[in-house]
């Protein structure tokens, strides 16, 4: 392969290959050599000057798949045709119901083997999920009556670190029993707080990704 090509190119095509392979063999059993195997001569040496590890290859692969979620999500919190309790509750479902989410339970890596990682996810959950996407949605819902919150930046963390972690298979490493009675529990936490924004459609969704991941674990 040429050694002229545009970094940014270089990174798709690692990119490419990696999302590939693992979807078709699983993260934990793909090597950084079998992914430079697929790149056409190009050489380890290449592949380290873009990413540091296995593990970077996996968050850029992730982020680009996530890329159009985001999108979504700044989508919905900016939307002017509803109030904050119903951005909140639009935000969960489309989020559980993205096609994205199936390829990322396919592709998950054992995370108790990957601190770093799970320290990636607590820190984007905490440092951008929470502030960018949610948060701005339950002061919204303060403002218009449809929220109550005395504390709306606690509120947007915990909803998200129950989501992202405790009550995520990939995480927990939780069967689907598990994960649903973890619903459950959710529900009936978010109603407390007058959220009404887990629904069996919801419940279905979850469970149908924790299948995916322990086939594919």
């Amino acid at each position: 392969m040429a050694r002229n090509k545009h970094p940014e190119e270089t990174v798709n095509l690692i990119l490419d290959a990696a999302s590939r392979l693992f979807l078709k063999k699983g993260y934990e059993h793909t090597s950084i050599q079998d992914i430079i195997s697929q790149l056409g001569g190009l050489s380890k040496g290449a592949v380290y000057h873009h990413f540091k590890s296995k593990e970077d290859i996996l968050e850029a692969v992730t982020d680009r798949m996530t890329a159009q979620s985001s999108q979504m999500l700044a989508f919905i919190r900016d939307r002017e045709d509803l109030n904050g309790l119903e951005k909140l509750k639009t935000i969960f479902q489309s989020s559980v119901g993205h096609p994205v989410q199936d390829e990322i339970f396919e592709t998950a890596p054992d995370f108790s083997k990957n601190p770093q990682l799970l320290f990636s996810l607590l820190h984007d959950t905490i440092e951008k999920s929470a502030p960018e996407y949610i948060l701005p949605v339950i002061r919204q819902g303060i403002s218009d009556g449809s929220i109550q919150a005395d504390y709306p930046e606690q509120l947007a963390e915990l909803i998200l670190l129950v989501v992202n972690i405790w009550m995520n298979p990939m995480i927990m490493d939780s069967t689907e029993e598990e994960t649903v009675r973890k619903f459950m529990v959710f529900r009936q936490m978010m109603q407390g707080f007058g959220l009404d924004i887990a629904d069996d459609g919801m419940l279905e969704r979850v469970q149908k990704l924790a299948s995916v991941y322990q086939k594919c674990r």
